[in-house]
């Protein structure tokens, strides 16, 4: 048959299309079943991490990449059933996936960071910690930065990268914390009896724990004064009001003369 003065071979044309068109359903059975399959596998993944106690927000990125791998892996075996050459394909996406990695490495490094603080768990919201000169309360974590809300109401945000390089301090990890107030006697009083007084107050005090019990102790010698430090423990809710009522009271107790 000559069509537009190209010759045409019906037989083979009918041949060619019924073979493309067996190929293009088994393409299509390869995405769908694929599809099907990596759903499975992503459900099931999610199984394991729910046992194995993972962070939720770990738990569902990790669940999202897998299954996006997966259906690129799908996708590239059905177009390459087609006999389209998914060799030129893969590295594009490959370079795709380095250029982008490198101009976002810094956010990289704070996703990687995100993920360790989750799953490591060095703190937690509602915790009050200290992370480098900042201070505050725990109150969001991200897998990129961290928000600490401090006593005046500020939130700082912090990328996550600096948080896994610097040292932490957790005031509110253990359920004690210890208050120390520390005051200057002279040499002139009477330091028995400041002693005395301070340790009265914090044994009186009902936030203060007995166990361990609070304690006074000389720490240093000054020119013309002693320092005497009391330790006394509570727990970290009581932790702060405890630490006023101790500083109010002494005030009065030794403002006169011993």
């Amino acid at each position: 048959m000559k069509v537009l003065g190209f010759d045409w071979d019906l037989a083979l044309l009918a041949d060619n299309a019924v073979i493309i068109g067996i190929k293009i359903i088994v393409a299509l059975l390869i995405f769908f079943i694929g599809r099907w399959l990596a759903k499975k596998s992503v459900a099931l993944a999610n199984t394991v991490m729910s046992r194995s106690k993972i962070e939720d927000t770990v738990a569902s990125f990790l669940s999202r990449l897998l299954y996006g791998v997966l259906l690129v892996v799908v996708v590239l075996s059905a177009l390459n059933h087609v006999g389209i050459h998914t060799t030129s394909i893969a590295a594009i996406l490959g370079g795709a996936a380095v250029a982008i990695g490198l101009s976002l490495k810094d956010q990289l490094s704070n996703f990687a960071a995100g993920i360790m603080i989750i799953t490591f768990r060095p703190f937690v919201c509602g915790d009050y910690v200290q992370i480098n000169t900042f201070a505050g309360t725990i109150s969001q974590i991200t897998l990129i930065n961290t928000h600490l809300t401090t006593v005046n109401n500020h939130d700082i945000i912090i990328p996550n990268g600096s948080i896994t390089t610097s040292a932490v301090t957790n005031f509110t990890a253990l359920p004690n914390r210890r208050v120390d107030i520390t005051i200057k006697v002279g040499f002139d009083k009477n330091l028995k009896a400041a002693k005395a007084t301070m340790l009265k107050l914090a044994t009186d005090n009902d936030k203060a724990l007995k166990t361990p019990e609070p304690t006074v102790q000389v720490t240093s010698l000054g020119d013309s004064s002693v320092e005497l430090t009391l330790n006394v423990w509570s727990t970290n809710k009581d932790w702060w009001e405890m630490q006023c009522e101790l500083l109010e009271a002494l005030t009065y107790a030794l403002k006169e003369p011993n």
